[in-house]
Formats: C-alpha cells, sequence, structure tokens
C-alpha cells in the first residue's frame, strides 16, 4: 500500500469533536489534494455486482464505496456495507434520498413538494415526520460510529437543481434544513464520525451555500462525457475560503485522468453512478482509468487510521 507524506495542514474538520478516524480520514484527503484522485463506485441496494464487473472489467476495486439510506428496509444492510468497506481499507460515503416528510421513502417521493416551513412548526405532520426521520438515520450512523467507521456524509445532495423536495423553497429554506440537520447531528446526537459533504450539481451557486462551519468538502456532479469538467471544478473550489477536498461525487463516466492532469483538474474523488452508468462505458477506458497513476484503488489506500491519525 502506499502513502502520502502528511504536511502540516491548516484546515480542520468543522466538527472539533470528530474522532479519530474521522480525523485521520480527512487529513489524508488534505494530504492527497490536488495530487491524487480516488476512485469511486455507488452501490445498488440488491448486491455488489458493481464491484464484480469492476474487479472483472480492469482487476481493480474503487477505493469509495457509495450507498444511499433512501430505503429504511435496506438502511440495515447500508450499515454493514459501510462496516465491511472501512475494514476491507475502503472508505465509505453515504448519501440519503429522503422522501418528503409525510410523504413516503423513495426516489419519486424525494422529489415530491411539500412547505418545508411545516418541517419547523411543532406538532405539524411534517415536523413530527421529519424529526422522527432524523432521528432514525442518526441511530444507524451511531452504529458506524461505534464500529470506529468514519462516512463521507452527503445529504441534500443537488440543491441547487428543482428537483428535489429540499430545493423547492430556494435558498434560505434550504440552508436552515442544512444547518437543522448539522446541529441535531453534531451537538444533540455526537455523532463525530461524519465528514460534511456538500454537494451541487453541475453549476455550483454560492447562494445555497451554509458557510464553513456547517461543510467540509464541497462537490458538484456531471452525468455527461469523459472531460475533467474543469469549468465545473473552479466554480465548486471557489465556494469556500479553504483549500478544502474538491469532490465529483456522482459521474456518468470518469473524467479522462490524461485529461485532468493535462488541465490541472484534480478532484479528490470521483464516483461512478451504478447499474447501466456504469456497464456501457467502455471496457478497455474503464481499465485505462483504474490503472492510471493519477487514480487510488482499494489496494493503494493506506492504513488511514495508522498514518494520519492525530
Amino acid at each position: 500500500m502506499n502513502s502520502l507524506t502528511m504536511a502540516q495542514q491548516p484546515v480542520k474538520l468543522s466538527n472539533k469533536k470528530a474522532t479519530k478516524e474521522a480525523r485521520a480520514l480527512y487529513n489524508y484527503l488534505l494530504a492527497i489534494n490536488g495530487k491524487k484522485t480516488l476512485s469511486g463506485q455507488m452501490d445498488v441496494k440488491w448486491g455488489d455486482s458493481e464491484l464484480k464487473y469492476i474487479q472483472d472489467v480492469t482487476g481493480k476495486q474503487p477505493a469509495i464505496r457509495g450507498m444511499d439510506f433512501m430505503d429504511s428496509t435496506e438502511n440495515v444492510n447500508e450499515v454493514d456495507h459501510a462496516i465491511n468497506w472501512w475494514r476491507k481499507g475502503g472508505i465509505p460515503t453515504i448519501m440519503w434520498h429522503w422522501g418528503a416528510p409525510t410523504m413516503g421513502q423513495g426516489y419519486d417521493n424525494s422529489k415530491k413538494e411539500i412547505d418545508i416551513n411545516k418541517c419547523f412548526e411543532k406538532g405539524t405532520p411534517e415536523n413530527i415526520a421529519f424529526w422522527a426521520e432524523l432521528s432514525q438515520k442518526a441511530c444507524l450512523l451511531k452504529q458506524l460510529q461505534k464500529a470506529k467507521v468514519p462516512v463521507l456524509w452527503r445529504p441534500f445532495h443537488e440543491m441547487n437543481g428543482n428537483w428535489f423536495w429540499w430545493s423547492k423553497q430556494g435558498p434560505e429554506t434550504f440552508k436552515r434544513l442544512w444547518i437543522t440537520m448539522y446541529d441535531y447531528f453534531v451537538k444533540e446526537e455526537k455523532l463525530n464520525n461524519l465528514i460534511w459533504v456538500f454537494g451541487y450539481t453541475a453549476k455550483p451557486d454560492s447562494t445555497w451555500y451554509p458557510g464553513d462551519e456547517y461543510v467540509d468538502i464541497v462537490g458538484a456532479d456531471d452525468y455527461g462525457d469523459d472531460s475533467p469538467h474543469t469549468e465545473m471544478y473552479k466554480l465548486t473550489k471557489a465556494i469556500s475560503n479553504r483549500s478544502i477536498p474538491i469532490a465529483y461525487h456522482e459521474c456518468g463516466v470518469p473524467p479522462d485522468p490524461d485529461k485532468c492532469v493535462a488541465e490541472g483538474t484534480i478532484w479528490s474523488w470521483w464516483m461512478e453512478w451504478h447499474t447501466e452508468h456504469l456497464t456501457t462505458i467502455d471496457k478497455e477506458y474503464l481499465k485505462r482509468v483504474y490503472n492510471h497513476d493519477l487514480i487510488i484503488t482499494l489496494d493503494e489506500v493506506p492504513d488511514i487510521v495508522k498514518i494520519y491519525g492525530k
């Protein structure tokens, strides 16, 4: 396994009480920032088919495994996947296609519209559902904390689009949602194993940003071609005043590493989406990407806690 020399880093996690594991993972991400890119793959709830496919095609495994808390009947499996992936030497990232409170679970319900302000009015159905669902996810994340697993936590993604319920009432209401979740998870539930990933869609806009005190990593996504998406990278990097990691947190095709190097667009990681998004990629291209010097795969992730924990 490779390791990178860790230099003094002025950037710290937003949560001053972060676990040793979370601090170590963040230190590692800071150490490779602008130098290397972690490979990532989004899971599907029904198994390891993507990971097996990547192994067969490339002879490698992704460094990052993505999971989704969308369906509560599968959440226990996702927790197990995250624990096992960390113990295997990989890095887990979890998102949440949160069905609009009172509307039920699932992707379709995450796109329905509610009056978000009612989530903050005590006793309303929206308020009751909102807090019940936050509490349930906190319990799951506590299981990971107990197992000493840090998580790249990416809630409320693509907020600057207009398709999810959390984005439909503008940036000020959205920021209230983000800060409410952050304060509840960190201050009340004492979830100290989370690294907070703020995930835009293609054109990052600072009006949605809640502030550096609530964010550790900024990212963006796009489902276009294999270009480095340099303009999207620059817009994303400009959101924070700090030199924090910049993630390409969902993609349809991994960016061409040769083009990334040529343009100086070094994402901290990319995460390929699942099923046909993965299997329709040219196999020779996928093999070249996974075996490129710029790209870190599972076998190249160092002992993060041992080397970067302090």
